[in-house]
């Protein structure tokens, strides 16, 4: 019997009842603090339906911020906010990770503690790499914020790797206390782990740096301490292996990432999220690569990056992929599973809403048969002409 991304799939001790993800999607909604808001708490609601749930980037400490109104998870109030979130989700049947983040470089000094500049493996910017500030606190309804190039780290010292090292350990304990069925390490995209990871980013002379061995001992160090937390079933990890995403670069990228998914099946994680170039056009990760990762990382593998039904279906058949995750589809189709499997048209979200703002394009996207309202108004009308 051929595998559809309709069928069930064990994941850990979970059953998921299809093999669609909802992939981690900054929508910029989190009130003063970072605290997680009723309306986030909706938004994930209504996509219960997915297999699997993974959260918006959520900061580890408040150096970990990188962008205005994103959520945290290192404070009572935050965690009492996603406790209301994971609380939702579970009663409409759903299954949510929380994917624990930090920033690094990418952050600007007024999102910093006492203005401080942001840290990284290296004193090295990203140039042209720019992140979302409020300069003038209006919140995230207010949506005034504006884009800047990121602020000038400076390299982390020796002994401070390792508090940072706790608190992603920390960040897993309090995500479990919230409620949270697992954790996802964001080891993606241009951030902190990525930033170890990878030669361009990573200068270091010490045992962080150097050697491929090095510049993956913090993620190895990370991924053990929350493993030891929350259990190695109950965590995944996101690389970003050929994207060079935000300046990350690596001289040898197949190389590096087929040696960190060998360290995490050695680790015993739940599953690797890779996620693909999800731009028109982007260039395609080739199947060798694909393959090999199947050779060396026993576990559950998810690929995202701008895939469709046929991508995904092609994805499971081959053997690449055990579940697939769809980004930009679930802003504007919560019931996206349903559509998919019923081959209803998708609706297109509105990019003016994606980042920061209201309810608007965020949680009155409605089942297809339904008229929408706010941003997706103009989306419903876009498609239906």
């Amino acid at each position: 019997m051929n595998t559809t991304l309709f069928d069930t799939f064990s994941l850990g001790a979970m059953t998921l009842p299809n093999r669609i993800v909802m992939p981690p999607m900054t929508r910029a909604r989190a009130a003063h603090g970072g605290v997680p808001t009723p309306l986030m708490a909706e938004y994930y609601r209504q996509r219960a339906s997915a297999g699997l749930i993974i959260t918006e980037g959520t900061q580890i400490s408040p150096q970990g911020q990188g962008y205005a109104w994103t959520p945290g998870i290192h404070t009572p109030e935050q965690v009492r906010g996603w406790r209301e979130v994971t609380a939702a989700v579970h009663e409409a049947g759903g299954r949510i990770f929380a994917q624990l983040w930090h920033v690094g470089r990418l952050s600007h000094a007024s999102l910093q503690p006492d203005g401080a500049s942001p840290v990284a493996p290296s004193a090295l910017v990203a140039d042209g790499v720019h992140v979302f500030i409020d300069p003038d606190g209006l919140g995230a309804a207010a949506a005034q914020g504006r884009k800047v190039q990121h602020s000038m780290p400076r390299a982390l010292e020796t002994q401070e790797v390792a508090d940072i090292v706790s608190q992603f350990a920390q960040a897993a304990k309090n995500a479990l206390s919230a409620g949270f069925d697992g954790v996802e390490l964001h080891a993606a995209n241009g951030y902190l782990i990525n930033q170890f990871i990878d030669s361009g980013a990573n200068h270091r002379c010490d045992r962080y740096g150097g050697s491929l061995s090095n510049r993956l001992r913090f993620l190895c160090e990370v991924a053990q301490a929350v493993a030891a937390v929350a259990g190695p079933e109950r965590v995944g990890v996101r690389f970003s292996p050929l994207t060079s995403a935000q300046g990350t670069v690596d001289v040898t990228p197949q190389a590096t990432y087929l040696a960190a998914a060998r360290l995490m099946d050695r680790i015993g994680l739940a599953y690797l999220h890779i996620a693909e170039a999800d731009w028109d056009d982007a260039p395609v990760m080739p199947a060798a690569f694909k393959e090999a990762l199947r050779l060396v990382y026993g576990g559950t593998m998810i690929y995202s990056g701008h895939y469709d039904l046929e991508r995904a279906g092609e994805a499971i058949a081959r053997g690449w992929a055990d579940l697939v995750g769809f980004g930009r589809p679930f802003i504007a189709n919560p019931d996206l599973p349903q559509r998919l499997r019923s081959g209803a048209p998708l609706l297109p979200g509105d990019p003016a809403c994606y980042f920061g703002g209201d309810a608007r394009g965020y949680v009155d996207y409605p089942p297809f048969d339904n008229k929408p309202s706010g941003c997706a108004q103009q989306a419903f009308e876009n498609m239906a002409t």
